[in-house]
């Protein structure tokens, strides 16, 4: 993952949503919107999903939305979740 801003977007609560699916079956929504972590900031918020597109909160990489991330940690993040076991 280059950069998660290549990904496909929805408009969200006034702001942006990128959705990521990685082939393992785990994903992620990005969201920079009024109600988000960091977005006053220029920051973004994400989640992971499991392969349903559901929030999940049982992964090594967080157990909770992560938010105040920069570009960078974004597209970091999504790398980790390249790499999950099934």
């Amino acid at each position: 993952m280059k950069d998660f801003k290549t990904l496909p977007s929805n408009p969200l609560n006034g702001g942006i949503q990128y959705i990521y699916k990685a082939k393992n079956g785990y994903g992620a929504s990005i969201v920079k919107h009024d109600f988000s972590y960091g977005n006053k900031n220029g920051l973004w918020e994400l989640a992971v999903t499991d392969s349903e597109g559901l929030l999940t909160y049982d992964t090594p990489i967080t157990n909770d939305v992560m938010g105040y991330l920069s570009d960078k940690d974004v597209n970091d993040t999504l790398i980790k979740i390249s790499k999950l076991k099934k």
